[in-house]
């Protein structure tokens, strides 16, 4: 985009140079046939009227060309009608070409310009600027590129003025692809452009507005669900005794994932609606680790002790979350490591199961994204995706490798300073 008002300038630039061009090319062919021409003819008789006839001696003809020629300035020749030299003045100047029948401008001679004038009783009269004039075309040149010039400045700010919106706009629609749904764009002028840009800002208002309802019945839905899964905890509670252990399980089993299912949906809908960390301070990753590891026999810890930036929460969220999900569609041993980058931290956690396919390590942080021919119990849920998302809110990223010898490593690198 930036080089679009170049390009527009720079448009109208060479169209005017090729404008001057073309008028001068046309007024240098044009010249003997059109005013100037005119003005040759009448220079012709002015000066036939002002030498002797062409019959007067050579000395007469002489004396009235240097009267002629006085505050000229000029070379001056004058020739007979067959072309032979009658007098001069100054430097004498070749006749005119053969088969020229009419005065005009002749080529420069000798890096000067000249002019041949044909008197109305045949007689030739060539002259030449002296050195210290300009040419005479060089005032129409001079002409031609102060107007290409008044033209480039005068155009420049229109021009700029016009990608400018066109940038802005730009910048607008960058900012609302980045996920800023607050971002609008100045509405200037009555044109195209910004009637483009009021577009922009309502289909950009609309957006906002449909992204917050959605977030806003995420968040009421997760609450509203609170209630009857209480309700159900309870009944299950009273009719412990008499159901069948195993249904019991089962049932209690179900409302745990259902509890953690609401929990994360809660969760992505407050990391979604808010810019900034609820609450940061000084965490220690490997003391953070170490305790969710508490929780998973089959979980070995290693690494050292790494300090970071950010909400402990949070954090204690991501790696239970790669714990969990290790112990779902891994193998054990699940091995997690801290360790320090050249940014913050990693956070490594490593699984012997079966793996993702390369085709869907990337996808597999996607909310409910499940692998094609995968049943029900190897699905994913929100726990990869709030990884992610977590991680983004540190500063950093998460990705997913493979293992060597078999199965996947999860990867989170955390900025120091989010």
């Amino acid at each position: 985009m930036r080089r679009l008002y170049l390009r527009i300038y720079f448009a109208v630039l060479a169209s005017v140079i090729v404008l001057a061009l073309a008028a001068g090319f046309l007024w240098r062919q044009m010249s003997e046939r059109g005013p100037a021409g005119r003005a040759f003819e009448v220079a012709s008789t002015l000066a036939q009227n002002a030498l002797p006839p062409p019959e007067a001696p050579r000395a007469e003809q002489q004396a009235g060309l240097e009267r002629l020629a006085a505050n000229l300035k000029a070379d001056v020749t004058l020739y007979s009608a067959d072309r032979l030299p009658l007098a001069r003045v100054g430097r004498p100047l070749p006749p005119p070409a053969p088969g020229r029948e009419a005065g005009g401008w002749v080529r420069e001679l000798r890096g000067r310009p000249a002019w041949a004038l044909r008197l109305p009783d045949g007689r030739w009269l060539m002259a030449r600027t002296p050195r210290n004039r300009p040419h005479p075309a060089l005032g129409l040149f001079v002409t031609l590129g102060l107007l290409a010039l008044a033209v480039a400045i005068g155009a420049y700010p229109v021009v700029r003025r016009l990608t400018r919106r066109l940038e802005n706009l730009q910048h607008g629609v960058e900012s609302l692809g980045a996920g800023d749904l607050a971002a609008r764009v100045k509405v200037e002028g009555r044109d195209e452009v910004a009637q483009l840009a009021e577009s922009f800002n309502k289909a950009a208002a609309r957006i906002e507005a449909l992204v917050s309802a959605h977030k806003s019945l995420l968040a009421n839905a997760s609450h509203e669900l609170r209630t009857p899964l209480t309700r159900i905890r309870m009944a299950i509670e009273l009719m412990k005794d008499a159901a069948p252990p195993a249904r019991r399980q089962a049932l209690e089993q179900d409302i745990s994932e259902l509890d953690t299912l609401i929990d994360e949906i809660l969760l992505a809908s407050r990391l979604d609606a808010v810019e900034r960390l609820d609450a940061a301070e000084e965490v220690d990753l490997l003391a953070l680790a170490a305790e969710e590891c508490a929780r998973y026999e089959e979980a070995e810890l290693d690494g050292q002790p790494v300090t970071v930036h950010g909400d402990p929460r949070l954090l204690r969220r991501l790696l239970r979350n790669l714990l969990e999900n290790a112990r779902r569609h891994g193998a054990p041993p699940t091995e997690l490591r801290v360790a320090r980058s050249s940014t913050g931290a990693e956070i490594r956690v490593c699984d012997q199961g079966v793996g993702v396919p390369a085709t869907e390590r990337e996808r597999v942080f996607e909310p409910f994204r499940r692998f094609p021919g995968s049943t029900e119990a190897t699905g994913a849920g929100l726990g990869l995706a709030l990884v992610r998302s977590i991680a983004r809110r540190h500063g950093g990223e998460a990705r997913c490798e493979e293992r060597p010898g078999g199965g996947s490593c999860f990867v989170v690198v955390l900025s120091q300073r989010p």
